[in-house]
């Protein structure tokens, strides 16, 4: 039995002009920042998991699908602390992609210890990209929860 989700409104990016395009831009400067395709992918995913963004999650699954994440990783990913499937560098950035995300949820929002795990294995053009990443998946996710975007549909 499908659950059908009817969207609040359109999606805002698409409603102010200009917003979408400057959106995409961010998302596009993340790509040129050295990280792997794939490492950007979990991380936009994991966020997405937190945030209980359907839409981000499923597109965000397909997406890193195409871009080589095998299946193990997605089907790990929410539990990627437990999973062999994942290397150290995946691992520093998911611990800063869920660090950055959860920012409320402590007094030391990003630790010493994960901005440092995440440093050495990132220089600073492509922790900049990660940094990205995350804070633009934040946006999408309170974008698309807040207008309930239903997942697997287009924009």
């Amino acid at each position: 039995m499908a659950h059908e989700i009817t969207p609040r409104m359109t999606n805002p990016a698409y409603v102010l002009p200009g917003a979408a395009p400057a959106i995409q831009n961010l998302v596009k400067a993340t790509r040129d920042g050295g990280v792997p395709e794939s490492t950007l992918e979990l991380v936009h995913l994991r966020a997405s998991q937190i945030n209980g963004c359907g839409f981000c999650v499923d597109y965000g699954a397909k997406s890193a699908k195409k871009n080589g994440v095998s299946d193990e990783k997605l089907f790990a990913v929410a539990a990627w602390r437990e999973a062999p499937y994942f290397s150290d560098e995946e691992r520093a950035a998911l611990a800063l992609a869920e660090a950055a995300t959860r920012l409320a949820d402590t007094s030391d929002a990003v630790p010493d210890d994960v901005w440092d795990a995440a440093a050495d294995h990132y220089d600073e053009k492509q922790l900049a990209a990660i940094v990205l990443m995350v804070a633009v998946t934040n946006l999408f996710n309170r974008i698309n929860v807040t207008v309930r975007q239903p997942a697997g549909v287009g924009l």
